[in-house]
């Protein structure tokens, strides 16, 4: 690249900014006439500078015009000189004029020179100053507290909010936990509710895959420093598959959105809704909130408001993505692989070319799933038989199986409610706590201490039974470095929700203990489930919530590789000698 185009491509990122904050200013704040036409004016400079610094760029390396970003680039283009003309020349078909309104698809354009210009940069990560973990956790904390001060502006509530309370439901947003101290549905206005989307979106799937993939996509290629320290983050075994996994998450997670989004739009009427704009977000906003399993929904009561809480084909789309959305993106990957194997086998069968793979399932996946499936049924039964003239007493026959289902799934992180959770017997409650601990599977948008660990120290419980020194299952050993892991997650997990129930104790004594230990385990967990208690805690309480939300949402054992410096590998190794135990 010339080194004379550099401070206009510069100017042009930092003019994008200061577009993107015009934005958020506009709809943050009511504005004047005077400064909503100097707002307007501005949009269409940074429009102008865009397109300078997108022709300079393709001018000075005609080159670029056979990557896969030229076909943004000729659309982003297009567009905005649709706009200009619109504006400028013709102004009829829109009603409007530059001085007068600015419609949504001018904002439109200024994020999409935003992306452009921000896809330019050289996004290093350098491991001399962060490690990967230290990186992962510095993300989220940003997103954290750009989105409580987002969640501050006039025109996100109705009403105002205090900044500890705005922070709060950040972090739950971020976190994909669901947990609030506000109502969701009557408190935010659509602009602040936007806000909360975005939010989960960003915390499911984390702005650094974001950010990675799409500067990977703009420039077309990466350097190693940054693939080997992403390949940390996503668990990319070899390096050349960073970016297809990144391309993978994306996909997918969009994909099945938009698929349930049109699955949840159908499953409502508009009869519920004043306009169809609100259906559309309502789809919109639930679809995202279940796949990433955040719980957050524009319900005041969640699913369990009247007019939705009898509607099982809802409920079971609800339940169906943010299962996929706690299978974790490796395991849904390879489920989709297997599947696609077991198609091509089938279409060769009759010509007698059928291929044998060995291990397209991988152990990973097998054990994930099974787990899974394993804890889901058993949940439903015993939910089932526990609440069948409880809270279960008000549905009919097939209405009882999908609630069953529905409470017996959500705990795993999901966070939605189709009963009143604080109705539910005790033993259910107690069964309900210990789904939030365990939580959904590795590598997904779920909290918990995983059904990996989960599956870890069951078979080493086993295997200790048996009398056998390793961990096998499918003919595999279990490395010994996944026994440890799974020890200390299990074990700092316990610390943490320990330390919550201790803290909230002594800030909201008045509180019973059954409460606030299912709220320290809902927010460890990230699943937002509640017995009513979160809007009524201390300022105190509130912080350490807001704290398990964020250890549990990154991972306690995450955070301890954060804060301790790694050692060499020594090639040494002391005698052995067993502790006694019991």
């Amino acid at each position: 690249m010339n080194n004379r185009a550099k401070p206009l491509y510069r100017t042009a990122f930092w003019i994008s900014c200061i577009g993107l904050i015009a934005i958020i200013s506009d709809f943050g704040y009511t504005q004047t006439a005077i400064y909503q036409k100097m707002i307007d004016g501005f949009y269409f400079f940074v429009l102008t500078v865009g397109l300078i610094s997108t022709f300079a760029r393709y001018i000075q390396q005609f080159i670029l015009i056979k990557r896969k970003v030229f076909i943004f680039d000729l659309l982003s283009v297009l567009f905005t000189l649709w706009i200009f003309q619109m504006y400028l020349f013709v102004g009829v078909p829109f009603d409007t004029d530059l001085l007068l309104e600015n419609p949504i698809w001018v904002k439109i354009a200024v994020l999409m020179t935003f992306v452009r210009e921000f896809s330019e940069l050289r996004i290093n990560f350098s491991r001399t100053l962060l490690n990967p973990a230290q990186i992962f956790i510095l993300s989220f904390l940003v997103i954290i507290f750009i989105g409580s001060f987002l969640l501050v502006l006039p025109n996100a509530t109705y009403d105002g909010i205090t900044y500890a309370d705005a922070l709060f439901t950040s972090t739950s947003a971020v976190c994909v936990t669901g947990l609030t101290v506000v109502d969701t549905a009557t408190h935010f206005t659509l602009f602040g509710q936007t806000i909360i989307m975005i939010l989960i979106q960003l915390g499911g799937l984390g702005i650094l895959t974001f950010a990675s993939y799409f500067s990977y996509f703009f420039k077309g290629g990466t350097t190693y420093e940054n693939q080997f320290a992403l390949s940390d983050i996503t668990n990319s075994r070899k390096l050349g598959e960073v970016f297809s996994t990144l391309k993978f998450i994306i996909l997918i997670t969009f994909g099945i959105e938009l698929f349930s989004g049109l699955l949840i739009y159908s499953s409502v009427g508009s009869g519920s809704f004043n306009t169809e704009s609100e259906r559309l977000f309502f789809s919109a906003f639930h679809s995202i909130s279940a796949f990433c399993n955040a719980g957050f929904s524009t319900l005041s009561n969640s699913i369990y408001d009247t007019g939705f809480r009898f509607n099982y084909y809802l409920q079971s789309v609800i339940i169906l993505t943010f299962v996929l959305g706690g299978l974790g993106f490796p395991i849904v990957v390879n489920v989709l692989n297997y599947l696609k194997y077991l198609f091509s086998n089938l279409l060769s069968f009759s010509s007698g070319k059928k291929r044998y793979r060995p291990w397209v399932l991988s152990l990973n996946s097998r054990i994930n799933l099974i787990t899974t499936l394993s804890i889901m049924f058993v949940a439903f039964i015993v939910f089932y038989l526990l609440e069948y003239n409880n809270t279960l007493a008000e549905h009919n026959s097939f209405g009882k199986i999908v609630t069953a289902l529905f409470g017996a799934t959500t705990p795993r992180t999901a966070g939605f409610n189709t009963i009143d959770t604080a109705a539910i017997a005790f033993p259910t409650l107690m069964m309900v706590m210990l789904l939030m601990w365990i939580g959904a599977s590795p590598q997904s948008t779920g909290g918990g201490i995983k059904t990996s660990t989960f599956a870890i120290a069951l078979l080493n419980i086993l295997s200790l039974a048996r009398g056998k020194s390793r961990i096998e299952i499918f003919r595999r050993e279990i490395a010994d470095v996944s026994v440890r892991r799974a020890f200390a997650i299990i074990v700092l997990s316990f610390v943490v929700i320990g330390l919550a129930i201790t803290f909230i104790s002594i800030f909201d004594p008045g509180k019973r203990l059954v409460d606030i230990a299912f709220e320290c385990f809902s927010a460890y967990g990230t699943v937002g489930l509640s017995l009513g208690i979160t809007g009524d805690l201390s300022s105190a309480s509130k912080f350490v919530i807001i704290i398990v939300m964020f250890v549990g949402r990154i991972s306690t054992l995450s955070l301890v590789i954060a804060l301790f410096r790694k050692i060499k590998h020594e090639n040494y190794s002391y005698p052995k000698e067993e502790i006694i135990i019991n």
